[in-house]
């Protein structure tokens, strides 16, 4: 009897790992997915977000819905992180908008007591600024402007780790800021992340986290 459990026991972890390789992968490289692909499960919004097919999260503006003060309609993790590597791809309509906020002291205040690193449809402008795609906001510009066109998918890897800042966007590392010599340095170096609501229709994908020592 205890032969034939051990058997099906293996069996199971075995099925387990052949039908789940990306839960290994990911469990291998250190990253955790932040949304199950069914629900809003560890998130917190009043926003109309929605988890699409392939654990896509989308917004979807009721009407009437815009501005960027609307901080309880940010989706916004349940807990806070520290240091991390927060790995994600977006993509935007024309003239697109949103925000991805870090360290959020307070969640009903985000813009004051987190950080931005902004999502715009500025594809092709020449001169960016820290308000332009791949900005952090208030505090810098990206050293180049990395961010595809309207309907295509770009990739932030961005890498918080004590006072230092890094963003990647697509491939090419356009923020190396020391938090500590920025209008950023009273900022906490603790606190929730959030997905800003502008009102715009917009989609996150591949959403994951890797927590630091």
């Amino acid at each position: 009897m205890l032969r034939t459990t051990t058997i099906f026991t293996l069996a199971c972890l075995l099925s387990a790992a052949i039908a789940s390789p990306l839960a290994a992968a990911e469990s291998k490289d250190g990253f955790v997915p932040m949304f199950n692909g069914k629900d809003l499960t560890g998130w917190n919004t009043t926003g109309n977000w929605i988890v699409e097919e392939g654990n896509i999260v989308a917004l979807h503006p009721r009407p009437g819905e815009q501005g960027w003060t609307r901080y309880d309609a940010y989706l916004t993790t349940a807990r806070k992180y520290k240091d991390f590597i927060l790995d994600l791809e977006f993509k935007f309509e024309k003239d697109g908008n949103s925000g991805v906020f870090l360290r959020v002291g307070d969640p009903k205040s985000q813009v004051d007591s987190g950080m931005e690193v902004q999502i715009l449809d500025t594809y092709g402008k020449k001169n960016v600024g820290a308000h332009d795609c791949g900005g952090v906001i208030g505090t810098a510009a990206p050293s180049k402007n990395m961010v595809k066109p309207a309907g295509e998918w770009n990739r932030y890897v961005i890498t918080c780790q004590g006072t230092q800042l890094k963003v990647e966007l697509n491939g090419e590392q356009i923020i190396d800021l020391k938090l500590d010599q920025s209008a950023m340095k009273n900022r906490p170096l603790s606190g929730y992340i959030g997905f800003q609501d502008e009102g715009k229709l917009l989609w996150y994908r591949n959403v994951r986290i890797k927590e630091l020592k």
